[in-house]
C-alpha cells in the first residue's frame, strides 16, 4: 500500500469514527427514537431503482441538493411543449413545435442510450 492510499485509509478511518461518536451520543440522548424515520425502511426516493446503479448515489445527491440531471430537465421540457400543443394544436407555430418536439425527444432517447450503454460496463 503506497503512502497515498494510507493517507486515504487513515481519513476514512477518522470519519468513521467520528460518524461512530456522534451516533453512540445520539443514541444516549434518544435523539435517533425521536426522528420519524427512525426504525423504519429509508425512502430513497421516486425512481431509485429504476437509475443504474453504478448512477444512483450521483444523482441521488444532485437531487437532495435541488439538482435535476439534464435527462429529467429534457423530460419535463418535452412535456411542457406536449401540453402547449395539446391546448392549442391549430396555433401558427404548431408545425414547429412538433418539429422541436420530434428532436427533444430523439434527443432525450440518445441521452438514455448512452446512459444505459455507460452502466453496463
Amino acid at each position: 500500500m503506497n503512502l497515498e492510499e494510507r493517507k486515504r485509509q487513515n481519513g476514512l478511518r477518522l470519519v468513521e469514527d467520528h460518524i461512530g461518536r456522534h451516533l453512540k451520543e445520539s443514541e444516549k440522548t434518544g435523539e435517533l427514537q425521536a426522528a420519524p424515520s427512525f426504525g423504519k425502511p429509508l425512502d430513497f426516493g421516486e425512481g431509485y431503482f429504476e437509475t443504474p446503479a453504478d448512477l444512483r448515489m450521483g444523482y441521488k445527491v444532485l437531487k437532495d441538493g435541488g439538482y435535476v440531471p439534464p435527462e429529467v430537465e429534457l423530460m419535463q421540457q418535452i412535456e411542457t411543449l406536449r401540453r402547449s400543443l395539446a391546448d392549442q394544436p391549430d396555433a401558427a407555430d404548431a408545425p414547429a413545435k412538433h418539429l422541436c418536439l420530434a428532436e427533444m425527444r430523439q434527443k432525450l432517447a440518445m441521452q438514455l442510450e448512452q446512459l444505459r450503454g455507460n452502466s453496463a460496463t
